[in-house]
């Protein structure tokens, strides 16, 4: 009895060790297939040419990944055109790098112009833990942009070029092209920053209602425990939960997009033109920024009292689902500014972002008012309070 005791326990251990091994193999399967997977989404990791309609590479086409020095700091672009002797777009982005949202949302922007996507200082293909964070300020955002700036002009023989920016980046990007106007031929601001502790504030008040309306008691819950006010400011707390409640009422990056796990992240490893690394860089630069130096001079400043005149054509676009930036204080910004030419343009389907959302009534917009240096397809002139 003794005996067949042991010999029990003995298969059953066999057996255990078995079960054990089995989950461990499929286990290692697991990973090295995700593994497989991101490898195979990461090839080439540089954009691809562009092809005539016989499948010949375009002659002045040109599709580049390069790393320049700026400022002491090496910093990665991706530059892409079917026609080289375009004008150049040189384009900023906000807290996140998005170029990769152009592959899965064409802009059509290449057809027009040299679009440079850069990635600033601490972000994406320019970021590095040496950089310090204290260093990721205004003034050297705006160095580096009047720089990259030169080295495009320069090297495209253009005396003038394009700045588009976007949410964040046009908080410095409409102060570069402030400072220097003879570098630029238009400035093109999408979701335009202006009072951002005011935005925070509306978008606070929005999305309280919203769930409060839903029945969501857990994020009504989280949002009462860090009101964002004009005395204390957006808490900590408040900006942990920001962005998923955004997306999730459809106010985020855009109108369609209620997950930044689905419509960002995954997004962003599915992009071929970024080699596997990079894309961990990316999320890196994301995730180390947190409360930057520069957050805290956007979240500190009125542009409509610091910046009033800017000298050269300035256009406006915005849609009206968008809370991550506000639409009527970027609206009574626009009627405010003193420039050359001005249009604001409302993006009645969109949220944050009118370039990906609607993106054949954005490339009609830089063909027909941008590149001719009017303002013909702006919305009427409207009253807008401030604060909407």
């Amino acid at each position: 009895m003794a005996t067949q005791s042991k010999r029990c326990v003995q298969y059953l251990a066999h057996g255990a060790a078995r079960v054990g091994l089995v989950a461990v193999s499929a286990l290692l399967a697991g990973i090295l297939g995700v593994l497989a997977l991101l490898l195979f989404w990461s090839y080439p990791g540089r954009p691809n040419p562009f092809f005539d309609d016989h499948g010949t590479p375009l002659p002045r086409g040109l599709s580049e990944k390069l790393f320049i020095e700026i400022n002491g700091v090496m910093q990665g672009l991706i530059i892409e055109s079917k026609d080289t002797s375009h004008p150049v777009l040189l384009y900023l982005h906000g807290g996140l790098p998005d170029y990769f949202l152009s592959k899965h949302y064409p802009t059509g922007f290449e057809d027009l112009f040299t679009v440079v996507w850069w990635e600033q200082r601490g972000a994406g293909l320019s970021y590095s833990p040496d950089i310090p964070k204290e260093s990721l300020t205004t003034e050297q955002y705006i160095a580096d942009t009047l720089a990259l700036t030169d080295y495009l002009r320069h090297r495209f023989g253009q005396e003038r070029i394009y700045l588009m920016a976007h949410s964040g980046g046009t908080f410095f990007g409409i102060q570069a092209a402030a400072r220097a106007p003879e570098r630029f031929h238009a400035y093109i601001g999408v979701a335009q920053m202006t009072n951002q502790l005011r935005s925070e504030q509306l978008a606070y008040q929005y999305m309280l209602q919203r769930f409060r309306e839903s029945g969501d008691a857990d994020m009504v819950r989280k949002l009462e425990a860090a009101p964002v006010t004009l005395e204390g400011g957006a808490p900590p707390a408040y900006l942990a939960v920001r962005d998923s409640a955004m997306h999730r009422l459809g106010v985020g990056t855009m109108h369609t997009m209620t997950s930044i796990v689905q419509g960002l992240f995954l997004a962003s490893l599915q992009t071929r033109e970024y080699t596997l690394g990079e894309k961990v860089a990316l999320w890196r630069g994301k995730l180390a920024a947190g409360v930057s130096a520069l957050w805290e001079e956007q979240v500190s400043t009125d542009l409509a009292e610091t910046l009033p005149v800017v000298d050269v054509p300035v256009y406006l676009l915005h849609g009206t689902y968008d809370y991550t930036v506000s639409f009527p204080l970027a609206k009574a910004y626009c009627e405010q500014i003193r420039a050359p030419i001005k249009g604001f343009y409302t993006f009645e389907q969109s949220a944050h972002s009118p370039m990906f959302e609607e993106p054949s009534r954005t490339v009609r917009i830089l063909r027909d008012d941008v590149l001719a240096g009017t303002a013909r397809l702006a919305d009427a002139p409207l009253e807008v309070a401030q604060g909407g």
